[in-house]
């Protein structure tokens, strides 16, 4: 049994969190394809280190929800080739930080076989890992590194940041024929929301307008598209309407989206917790350099984390990445 209490199926109030969003994404998908197993460090009897996965080994066996050792080279490993015999592994690495020991499998096997045997091999592989800071988990547990894999060809790189994001995200990573990472935000987990019941699928290829305005674009993604959405609640109080498009997909980019925006706004601000330099709030800026330049009434504005390594104390920490005040302030600059 787990160690931990078994949460509630229906809360009362009807919310649910992004953490229970994620894990009836995965009871779905352990329901609906007896190919679809979950593996990963304490993801079994403790839970998930964030709980997640809690429940999840009671109701579907350690067939099915497996715990592994501490080696994330050979439990990914491990998860390519059963996606190459038929499976739909869902690989569950602790944090980003720990993707980096098994980076060789990423990069050189999951993101490369199909390329490599002309179209014979596909590895259908779902990677989830926690990323980002702001929970005082000090440099080595804090990173945004989801811009590193977004350079690789071969994979789908999402970042799910609404509840509904988290609900369905899965289903459709898991019907992809190729290796899908998913980074979930761990500021978000205690979010809560109302799932909205008309929403049943999410599409991979789409960015989303999370709030439409005329005035300038900030484009997020992951666990800043709520301060975005908090900056553009205090812009239109000064009489600013901001439209923050939330990227989702981190690659492919849907340039359709974030350049339309653009073309209406004529001013953009994208907003990326990973470090400034060669960052994907670069690539997303090039974008729309590249295909809107005669459209923009200002210099695109990014706001990032600070060039350090996280900080442990909680006022550094806070200083060192995105917030509201800082997206607030580029908006303004964009506009005036």
């Amino acid at each position: 049994m787990s160690t931990r209490t078994r949460p509630r199926a229906h809360p009362e109030d009807g919310t649910t969190t992004f953490r229970e969003a994620l894990r009836e994404g995965l009871r779905e998908a352990l329901a609906s394809d007896d190919r679809v197993f979950l593996m990963g460090e304490d993801v079994g009897r403790y839970g998930g280190c964030f709980g997640v996965s809690l429940g999840l080994l009671e109701e579907f066996g350690p067939d099915r929800v497996r715990d592994t050792p501490l080696s994330e080279s050979a439990f990914v490993g491990a998860g390519i080739g059963a996606a190459l015999a038929g499976m739909r592994p869902v690989v569950e690495i602790m944090t980003v930080n720990f993707s980096l020991l098994a980076l060789d499998q990423i990069l050189n096997n999951a993101a490369t076989l199909r390329h490599m045997s002309g179209g014979q091999l596909g590895v259908p592989l779902v990677i989830r890992m926690t990323t980002g800071a702001g929970r005082q988990l000090a440099a080595q547990h804090s990173h945004s590194l989801e811009g590193w894999y977004a350079h690789i060809p071969g994979l789908r790189v999402l970042a799910p940041a609404t509840i509904d994001d988290a609900r369905h995200l899965l289903s459709a990573a898991l019907a992809d024929p190729d290796p899908v990472l998913l980074f979930e935000h761990g500021s978000l987990y205690n979010a809560a929301g109302t799932l909205d019941p008309a929403v049943h699928e999410v599409d991979l290829d789409r960015a989303a307008v999370r709030r439409a305005g005329d005035d300038v674009t900030v484009v997020a993604y992951g666990g800043c598209v709520p301060k975005a959405l908090e900056a553009a609640e205090e812009l239109a109080g000064a009489g600013i309407s901001a439209e923050v498009v939330d990227l989702r997909s981190l690659r492919p980019l849907d340039d359709a989206t974030i350049v339309g925006s653009v073309r209406r706004t004529h001013r953009a601000v994208v907003v990326d917790e990973g470090w400034r330099s060669g960052s994907l709030s670069a690539e997303v800026e090039s974008r729309i350099c590249e295909q809107a330049f005669f459209e923009l009434d200002a210099p695109v504005e990014r706001v990032c984390s600070a060039e350090v390594p996280i900080p442990y104390a909680r006022r550094l920490e806070q200083a060192a990445l995105p917030q509201p005040a800082g997206i607030v302030a580029a908006a303004r600059r964009a506009v005036s």
